[in-house]
């Protein structure tokens, strides 16, 4: 992964103090057990959007769904380079996706429970 796009992807979850990035081999982001925002391998942000504005950020920015592993990620979209360069433009959209995954019902955790003795 190319050290400068880590960089702006730091700077980008910086923007909100409340959000901490996670995964060592692939950065990400994530509540209530809910991913909403990474990096691919080739150093490619994806963002988690709901419907409406994701149709949106399809349009106004000539972007993608986010593909992995032969399979469409429906709910992401693929950030184009030059707006991951601009954290301030690109900070709404990150903010938009934090909202959207908060709302969503929290996953149960996988943790398992300690043995009672």
């Amino acid at each position: 992964m190319p050290a400068d796009i880590l960089d702006l992807y730091d700077q980008l979850v910086a923007t909100n103090p409340s959000i901490e990035s996670k995964g060592a081999a692939m950065p990400y982001t994530s509540v209530n057990g809910h991913m909403f925002s990474f990096l691919t391998k080739t150093g490619t942000l994806a963002l988690r959007l709901p419907a409406e504005e994701r149709e949106a950020f399809l349009k106004a920015h000539k972007a993608k769904l986010c593909e992995q592993h032969g399979a469409v990620l429906a709910e992401y979209v693929e950030v184009p380079a030059t707006l991951l360069r601009r954290t301030q433009d690109l900070k709404k959209y990150f903010d938009l996706s934090y909202a959207y995954v908060k709302s969503l019902k929290p996953k149960p955790t996988k943790k398992k429970p300690a043995k009672k003795r």
